[in-house]
This record gives structure tokens, C-alpha cells and sequence, in this order.
């Protein structure tokens, strides 16, 4: 997605921010809306990695610590074309990833470890050659501040109905109106951080795909992290779910409300993109070669952390 869409949407999720204080308190209250998404934008922008990073409880690795993890991603950021990003893994045994940051240059990827252990290298790579489709697209800050814009949505509503009583605060809606705010606003911003995210993902897979060289390698991966999402609690997403539209799939369990609105398509129609990706390449016999490097041949599952 370039630029200027990217632009759009800010300034889309800052306008309904905006609509959503013109209800609640007049003029008067837009301004103070789109001052206060102004600041939310520019804290998100310096501090985006390090609250995702600390939220999940994420740790970082180096070429000493996690040698084979790390020479991975050295070897699909160079193939991306890409500054070296830092990496960071979660002791979560629920398979997952995600990519934070606000440009290439500042970018960190994290895995849990339930990633590393429990699916093979083939596919490890093609997870993180997902994630760094999204540095690349530049997906991470966007996602994140609309994220921020969303939660803020949500609770400008809810202050809303509880001022809306108040004849003296020259608020355009009255108790009805306000009961109405307080449920389509969050909804309204839930609709566009999903259309987001989900735009981002397929885009995400199949340069992805182009990257790592080999699309089924992510396919198989998806089926595999969404079997596990389903059977397994991420803690730290549970405790910080605004943070699960960052993962490459839903981290959430399927008892929470929060899947009413998913932000991911669905597996199944990203495996089936992919493996048509696949069969395309391979009819016209112009398959990008696939990566170099110690996960490069076929192996098996792992069976302990990597590094």
C-alpha cells in the first residue's frame, strides 16, 4: 500500500475521531479530538515497537544467544533488501509472530518460542519472511496507531453517554443518540482497523512468498500456527488484546468476544492464495530459487528452542 492510501486512512481514523467529539461536546469538541489524535499519532509513531515489544514480554536475541533464529532472519532481511531488524523472541508456547516498528530502519520481528519448537524451518522462514513483507510495506506503523485511534474511539463514546445528560455541555445528541454513539462508534473504527489489517495480510503473504522464495512454505505454516492458536492461550495477548491484529494470526482464543470482529482473513482463503501463487510460478517455470542458507534444505519438526 503506498503512501498516500496509507495517508487516507490516517486521515479517515482521525476524522471519525473527530466526528465522535463533535457529538459529544460541539466544535469544541472536535478540536480537542483531533489535538488529542495528533498527540496519540505522534506517541505511537516513537513508541510503537517498544509498548508491543514490552506488552508481549518479548525478549531480544542476538547472533550469540539464538545463532540459528537470528542467521535466519539476517538471511531473509538481506534477501528483502532490508537493515538488519532487531529480533526478539516470546516464551509463549502458543505458535505466533508479528512485526513491530516505524520503519525499516527501527523494525524488530519477535517469535514465540512455541513457533521455533513446533513447526519446521521451511516454514519458520516463511513466518518471518512474512513479517518482514510487513516492514517492508511499511504495514507496522500504520497498524499500530490505527489501533490506538481505535481504542480511543471506544472510549470517547463511553464518555460520551456518560456526559450525555448534561443539557450544559452543548452536546448535539441527546440520551438515545448517545446510547447509539457509544455502540456504532467503536464499531465504525473496528470496521476500518479490520479492512486494514486484513488488505495488509494478503499483501503481507505473498511477498512473503516472494521473499522466502517458496509460498508453500507459508501456507503450511498458517494451517499449522492456526491449529495451534485454537488449542493454545497466548497469556500475553489475552492480557493486551489490542495487540492482536499484530500477529500473524489471531492470538486470541475462540471463547472471547473479541473474534466477533477478526482482523485477519481467513486461513483458509490465505493458504488457497498462496498455493495458487505457487501453481502459477511453477506453470510458468519462473519460481524465484529458493533461500540459501542452514534452514534452506528440507528438515523436520524441532524439538527445542532454536539457539
Amino acid at each position: 500500500m503506498n503512501y498516500f492510501r496509507t495517508a487516507l486512512l490516517l486521515a479517515g481514523m482521525t476524522a471519525l475521531f473527530m466526528g465522535v467529539g463533535f457529538l459529544i461536546g460541539g466544535k469544541g469538541g472536535a478540536m480537542i479530538a483531533f489535538v488529542v489524535a495528533l498527540g496519540m499519532n505522534a506517541f505511537s509513531y516513537w513508541n510503537s515497537d517498544k509498548m508491543v515489544l514490552r506488552m508481549t514480554n518479548a525478549q531480544e536475541v542476538d547472533a550469540r544467544s539464538a545463532p540459528e533464529f537470528y542467521g535466519m532472519v539476517a538471511d531473509l532481511a538481506a534477501r528483502a533488501q532490508l537493515p538488519m531488524p532487531r529480533v526478539y523472541i516470546i516464551h509463549e508456547d502458543q505458535p505466533n509472530a508479528f512485526a513491530t516498528g516505524r520503519n525499516p530502519q527501527n523494525a524488530a520481528v519477535a517469535a514465540t518460542t512455541g513457533l521455533l519448537n513446533g513447526l519446521s524451518r521451511e516454514e519458520v522462514a516463511g513466518v518471518m519472511a512474512h513479517e518482514l513483507a510487513h516492514v517492508k510495506n511499511h504495514d507496522t506503523l500504520i497498524m499500530t496507531i490505527t489501533a490506538t485511534i481505535a481504542g480511543a474511539i471506544s472510549m470517547i463514546a463511553n464518555f460520551g453517554f456518560l456526559f450525555s445528560g448534561n443539557r450544559e455541555n452543548n452536546q448535539p445528541l441527546g440520551m438515545i443518540g448517545s446510547i447509539a454513539m457509544m455502540i456504532l462508534a467503536p464499531i465504525a473504527a473496528m470496521i476500518v482497523q479490520m479492512a486494514i489489517s486484513r488488505t495488509r495480510e494478503y499483501a503481507a503473504d505473498r511477498l512473503g512468498a516472494e521473499i522466502c522464495g517458496r509460498p508453500e512454505w507459508l501456507a503450511s505454516a498458517l494451517q499449522n500456527i492456526e491449529h495451534g492458536a485454537a488449542r493454545i492461550e497466548n497469556h500475553a495477548a489475552e492480557r493486551n488484546p489490542a495487540t492482536a491484529h499484530m500477529f500473524i494470526i489471531n492470538p486470541l482464543s475462540g471463547q472471547r468476544m473479541d473474534n466477533l470482529f477478526s482482523t485477519h482473513p481467513a486461513t483458509q482463503n490465505r493458504v488457497a492464495a498462496l498455493m495458487e501463487l505457487a501453481q502459477s510460478w511453477r506453470g510458468a517455470q519462473n519460481q524465484p530459487a529458493p533461500a540459501s542458507g542452514p534452514w534452506g534444505a528440507p528438515s523436520g519438526r524441532r524439538g527445542s528452542p532454536w539457539g
